[in-house]
């Protein structure tokens, strides 16, 4: 069934770039870890390194999976925006194309989440 607005409405977002700071959001999630139903949000400056988000924020949001503590990082596939895609980790997000509110996602090959549930 098709809806129709009553009137067009118009309005400013709460979550636009000028509303934090001088920092930006960065969403990641985590393939095959449906335990992490949907990606974090962090909000960090643009200039931050992105291995520090690898090794600073990753931990305190996915760190609790059993699975974590197994990743090899070296062997981690990336996807942007739903491309795959290699971040260069002495870059900072700008740097690696990671704007305000940037989807990011990474699959750990050989690492599908509970006996293999992907939870």
């Amino acid at each position: 069934m098709d809806v129709a607005a009553i009137k067009e409405y118009k309005f400013e977002s709460a979550d636009r770039l000028e509303n934090f700071h001088g920092n930006q959001l960065l969403y990641v999630g985590w393939e095959d870890h449906l335990m992490f139903c949907a990606p974090f949000c962090f909000m960090l400056p643009p200039d931050t390194p992105f291995q520090a988000v690898v090794d600073n924020m990753l931990p305190g949001a996915f760190g609790y999976h059993p699975d974590f503590a197994r990743i090899d990082w070296s062997k981690t596939e990336w996807f942007k925006s739903g491309e795959p895609w290699t971040p260069q980790p002495d870059k900072s997000l700008a740097e690696n194309g990671l704007g305000h509110k940037a989807v990011i996602r990474f699959r750990t090959p050989g690492l599908t989440g509970i006996k293999g549930s992907c939870s």
